[in-house]
């Protein structure tokens, strides 16, 4: 998959995200809101530190999070998404479902519409497939019935095959299991015992496990803890087929993730 000009080989390598939140409200407490200077530095630090891909948020996820107005989110992401473009060489993803901002973020120069709501604005669909960027599908919806990796891959199947339909290449689009979005502790465990599942849907799937419940709710941690159990999610992921990594922490997860890739190229 070509992205921002760079030739990513999914299919071998693995490859971090570096989250970028520029919210005040973020889960993790990295938020960067009004403060440019520090956003640009985390910036260096991920890319110097092994990030392929930095992610910009300008919305708040997590559960309970306060829903932001499309100028506010603009607001948000649009100053840093500019800077980076002038200071580094590195892809930009924009976290949004907003086609509002999406359209804009494009504009600007992002590669990669990261959408937690796959695409169901059609809106959306359509400004991804006219522009030409890379989307990535995230699953977010509650699952009660079937076995919870069955739904998952039958749900982005769906968003898939509207992403086709709407002219979107299959070499741009990659896939998400949206571990934490409507999903209890035990349906997220079974999504990670069986992301290999997810291989026969052949697309590139990417794995955002950093500092989430996940990891807190089985160890018990706060979320300055989680640092060993999100490296240990993406090792995990690695072995079982992900080749997009979105992180917090780039150094520890590209470092571990180096330490795996060499010990797995020994014949």
């Amino acid at each position: 998959m070509i992205i921002g000009g760079k030739v990513f080989d999914f299919d071998s390598k693995p490859y971090i995200m570096g989250i970028l939140n520029m919210t005040p409200d973020s889960f993790s407490g990295d938020g960067n809101i009004n403060n440019i200077d520090s956003a640009l530095k985390q910036v260096e630090n991920m890319v110097q530190n092994g990030a392929a891909i930095i992610d910009i948020g300008g919305e708040s996820t997590r559960p309970g999070h306060v829903k932001v107005t499309v100028n506010e989110e603009l607001d948000r992401v649009s100053s840093i998404i500019e800077l980076i473009k002038a200071n580094f060489d590195v892809p930009l993803s924009l976290d949004t479902n907003k086609y509002e901002v999406a359209k804009e973020g494009i504009r600007l120069g992002v590669e990669i519409i990261n959408d937690i709501n796959a695409l169901e604005d059609d809106r959306m669909a359509e400004l991804v497939a006219q522009s030409q960027v890379a989307v990535c599908l995230m699953h977010n919806k509650r699952i009660d019935n079937l076995p919870i990796i069955e739904g998952v891959i039958s749900d982005l199947i769906k968003s898939v095959d509207k992403a086709l339909k709407f002219g979107i290449s299959k070499c741009k689009i990659i896939i998400d299991p949206g571990i934490g979005f409507e999903k209890d502790l035990q349906q997220n465990l079974q999504i990670m015992n069986q992301l290999e599942k997810l291989l026969v849907m052949n697309y590139p799937i990417l794995l955002g496990c950093s500092r989430k419940r996940i990891i807190g709710e089985s160890l018990n941690l706060g979320i300055d803890e989680r640092e060993e159990g999100t490296i240990a999610t993406t090792i995990y992921g690695r072995m079982k087929g992900c080749s997009i990594f979105r992180v917090h922490n780039v150094c520890g997860n590209y470092r571990a993730l180096q330490m795996y890739e060499k010990m797995e190229s020994v014949n």
